[in-house]
């Protein structure tokens, strides 16, 4: 079912459809929970911007337009609280044997900021032991980093739930006026729900762009419990069991200052796929990477019409991360493929 999307995918419909990334995914299944890796090369132009409550990061400061360093190797995505922080020393280990990295002198250092989501709460066997796996999860995802990547149940999306169904890892792309290609990948973990009151519809339908996830529409009519509040876990919401992470990344020419902006955009794009979204128990953030690929400065006017896409595609790639996910016997939350009604 075609809806009112105007926009065009790209021909993976995924993020690498935007020239100078690859982005590979590891995970544990007795872990329930796994880490994903954004590789660019090039380095990229990236930013961050922050507006979930509860947020867990490394090395976002760095992001800020005001500070020095300007481009990143990479960022990583991964599962496991605080623990998941761990993830981004794997991928830097990669990419120092890579020979990639920040010049300092005779050194070279790897810059990958990274983000977490909360999935400690999903059925899998978090008894690790003394040192949690993420730093080799982290190492396995650089190391499998391609144009061509799994969504769903794949990645940091692997143990990550919504309110109503299983969460997942997603993925979309956009070709912008003809002129510039937009994508976003998120891990798709929140507090709220993705679809509608009881049904299966995605908030994000008004940008599907054929049948993506499951083409269903809107539905008529309207729930009239749509608005109510649907809350995962609501009883141990302090515990901080959710967040939705995500990177928006485009192969215009931008500044940090304007990746910033693409950022910001894109978290409206959460808006429009989750209810509620921000929330004090959420962690959400978007990354922005820019990798100057189509050698290309928007124009303004241009530079508006990739922000609205950024929103529309990142929209898109929360509501296809949930779509994809795959049932699995200790599921808390039922794969949405897995209800029919």
């Amino acid at each position: 079912m075609q809806t009112g999307s105007t926009l065009q995918s790209g021909p993976r419909n995924l993020i690498t459809d935007v020239a100078g990334l690859t982005v590979g995914n590891s995970s544990d299944a007795k872990l329930n929970s796994g880490t994903t890796a954004i590789l660019c090369d090039p380095p990229a132009t990236a930013a961050v911007q922050v507006l979930g409550g509860a947020p867990g990061t490394r090395e976002t400061d760095l992001l800020e337009p005001h500070n020095t360093v300007e481009t990143v190797n990479g960022l990583v995505l991964s599962g496991g609280s605080a623990f998941g922080l761990d993830a981004a020393s794997g991928a830097q280990a990669y990419l120092r044997e890579q020979g990639k990295g920040f010049e300092v002198g005779p050194h070279r250092i790897p810059i990958v900021p990274a983000a977490i989501l909360f999935d400690l709460i999903n059925g899998g066997d978090k008894d690790w032991g003394r040192y949690p796996p993420y730093r080799e999860l982290g190492y396995q995802a650089a190391a499998a980093a391609s144009r061509d990547f799994a969504i769903g149940t794949a990645g940091a999306g692997v143990g990550a739930l919504t309110a109503t169904f299983k969460g997942g890892l997603g993925s979309a792309s956009s070709l912008v006026a003809g002129e510039h290609m937009i994508g976003a990948l998120v891990a798709a973990n929140p507090m709220g729900s993705v679809t509608i009151g009881d049904t299966r519809h995605f908030w994000a339908a008004p940008f599907e762009i054929g049948d993506e996830f499951g083409g269903l529409g809107m539905p008529a009519p309207f729930p009239q419990d749509a608005s109510e509040l649907r809350i995962k876990f609501r009883e141990m919401a302090r515990g901080v069991s959710n967040t939705t992470i995500a990177v928006i990344a485009t192969d215009a020419v931008l500044s940090k200052a304007e990746a910033k902006r693409l950022a910001i955009a894109a978290h409206a794009g959460f808006a429009r796929a989750i209810w509620p979204s921000h929330t004090p128990f959420d962690g959400d953030l978007v990354f922005a990477l820019a990798t100057g690929a189509s050698g290309r400065k928007p124009s303004p006017e241009a530079f508006l019409d990739l922000c609205a896409a950024a929103a529309s595609t990142m929209s898109r790639a929360i509501a296809r991360g949930v779509h994809a996910a795959t049932p699995d016997p200790r599921d808390l939350m039922p794969a949405w493929t897995s209800r029919q009604d």
